[in-house]
């Protein structure tokens, strides 16, 4: 999978950038703030539907665009899988509402057919390295949560809509609750919002299961070699509803199982989907208390734990006690490990985009995981994008089996 050509209007500091992009590793190299990360930003919109860097779609527009008179952006590209092409296009438009406030329209065009976001699952798949994501491991809950939300919704179509509905529901139930706490009423009437809350929430607990569960066993080996053997890493999922054990299920069959065995596959969905609905009305007077649902897969965690052969048994939660460099080198395994486990679930390999991957690091931690990880990886996809305001933190043979361009205020210059 590659893209081949990148259009983008008022997208950050980019006026109009049209680019035919190479299948060699691509450079950018350049000052900061000159929209090196802006155009990884761009290709990670069209794959996920939202940006990973903005809390509001409105600041992905150019902020003279409005001055302007064109309060809009536009981000388009044309994708080549391995039996299609498919066009791709996100708008955001400002539209000035009767009453004076301006409200932003997003449209979402696949092949110009316009789509819910959902759609955009398996069009386009892409694994991207910030040096914000080291927030996945000392960060909040709701950011490890949005990044298993973000990468099984690339690549899993129903997923993106359970959790469409999920939200949906929830936002009804909370004002529900807090209708009932503050104006009175039957409880019962919070039904509706859970029956749906626990049919599509019981999928996505079920497929972030599964995810963590595959991605665990591959983040071990990488991260060993990116440490040189000197570290392990091991990534704990801890479900808010657990569909492999709830407690009253595990009591039902009969089972002692330890806490990381799972109940039999063979226990149906519908069921599952009952012992959820259950747990949500045991709770239904202490959340009408509190005004907001407490229970479900909006509070779930991950946890990135390391060790290493010199301590032993001795384990250390990264997000308390890791290191600055720690962090950034256990989200580097963490991202490496999605790309192995979402080629191996689309069959195709998605676009790499690494942005100051070799910034932060010490000296030995930058010369293993450009030499013996980052190189490999980077020839194995069809299209890697890469950022850097040094290149020369790159080897020679890296740079000389790259395309190196500079970018200078919205502007990429092709050397």
């Amino acid at each position: 999978m590659h893209i081949r050509y990148l259009s983008l209007t008022n997208f950050r500091n980019y006026a109009r950038l049209e680019l035919a992009l190479p299948q060699k590793p691509l450079l950018l190299h350049g000052g900061n703030a000159q929209g090196k990360t802006s155009l990884l930003e761009a290709v990670y919109l069209l794959a996920a539907g939202s940006s990973p860097l903005a809390s509001s779609d409105r600041e992905l527009i150019r902020w003279q665009a409005e001055a302007e008179g064109l309060p809009y952006a536009r981000v388009r590209a044309e994708v080549q899988r391995r039996n299609q092409s498919v066009e791709l296009e996100i708008a955001l438009e400002k539209r000035e509402l009767s009453n004076g406030t301006t409200r932003l329209q997003k449209t979402i065009r696949v092949d110009r057919t316009q789509r819910r976001q959902s759609k955009l699952s398996g069009k386009l798949n892409v694994v991207l390295f910030t040096p914000q994501n080291v927030e996945l491991v000392s960060g909040s809950p709701s950011g490890r949560r949005r990044y298993m939300n973000d990468v099984l919704s690339q690549v899993d179509e129903a997923y993106s809509e359970a959790l469409s509905r999920y939200s949906t529901a929830l936002r009804q139930r909370n004002a529900a609750l807090r209708h009932v706490r503050d104006e009175g009423g039957n409880p019962a009437q919070l039904a509706p919002f859970e029956n749906v809350l626990a049919r599509n929430g019981v999928v996505i607990a079920r497929r972030r299961r599964s995810f963590l569960d595959g991605l665990s066993e591959r983040v071990k080996r990488i991260h060993e070699r990116l440490t040189n053997q000197a570290e392990w890493l091991r990534l704990d999922y801890e479900p808010n509803f657990d569909p492999g054990t709830p407690a009253v299920l595990r009591a039902e069959v009969g089972m002692d199982l330890p806490e990381k065995e799972s109940v039999p596959a063979d226990v149906d969905f519908e069921r599952l989907v009952e012992v959820y609905r259950e747990a949500l009305i045991q709770r239904r007077r202490e959340e009408i208390a509190r005004g907001v649902t407490v229970f479900g897969p909006h509070r779930d965690e991950i946890r990135f734990v390391a060790g290493s052969p010199a301590l032993g048994t001795h384990e250390v939660d990264l997000g308390v006690y890791g290191s600055r460099g720690q962090q950034r080198t256990a989200v580097l395994s963490l991202k490496l490990a999605e790309l192995r486990w979402m080629r191996e679930q689309t069959r195709e390999t998605p676009v790499l985009l690494l942005d100051e991957v070799l910034a932060e690091l010490d000296k030995a931690r930058r010369s293993s995981v450009l030499e013996h990880v980052l190189m490999e990886h980077v020839e194995d996809v069809e299209q890697a994008i890469l950022t850097a305001t040094d290149p020369t933190m790159f080897s020679r043979s890296f740079l000389e089996r790259a395309v190196s361009w500079e970018v200078e205020g919205g502007l990429v210059h092709r050397e």
